[in-house]
């Protein structure tokens, strides 16, 4: 595991597109994420700035010889169905060159305390490509367990890719 790395976290701002599009690109990113996103810049604004009352998104930023570095960024979607508004899902990317140094585990920290202590969810869930080692790691450091598995579920580099369902409850909801 590589040295951590002081990181500011904060809400994510539109003008974090380009930032947001560069990390998603990295072919070891794009490798273990779920959803292929647009390269055009004027997209990634137009989906920030839609985000709504029940999105919370956030980037971790790092200062860089004076240089303000966004270089994860993750989000927490709750469910707007009335059945389904106890739970969430979360998803969550790392630049390669930060990842096993924090960055993900305090964002995922950051998403949670909003979950558990501000908004009251029950269950936060998230999909992981199954052979995603490193994010699996820190999600079952985080509390996270598998419920099951999509099989077939993703197309990764021309080939089906299993994906784990992953849980976690708040004890004092439940």
């Amino acid at each position: 595991m590589s040295k951590p790395i002081d990181i500011t976290i904060r809400p994510i701002r539109r003008e974090d597109a380009q930032a947001f599009n560069e990390i998603r690109r990295v072919h070891s990113v794009m490798r273990n994420t779920l959803a292929l996103m647009s390269d055009r810049v004027d997209k990634t604004e137009a989906m920030l700035a839609s985000l709504g009352e029940n999105d919370y998104m956030f980037v971790a930023e790092t200062n860089n010889n004076g240089e303000k570095d966004v270089i994860g960024f993750a989000g927490l979607h709750v469910n707007s169905s009335p059945r389904l508004r106890h739970s969430a899902e979360i998803g969550i990317s790392v630049a390669e060159n930060y990842q096993g140094r924090g960055v993900g585990k305090k964002l995922m920290e950051q998403l949670l305390d909003i979950a558990d202590n501000w908004i009251m969810l029950a269950r936060v869930g998230l999909e992981v490509i199954v052979d995603n080692e490193k994010g699996l790691n820190l999600y079952k450091k985080l509390g996270f367990e598998i419920e099951g598995t999509k099989k077939y579920a993703v197309i990764r580099d021309g080939k089906f890719e299993d994906v784990y369902i992953m849980g976690r409850y708040n004890k004092n909801l439940i």
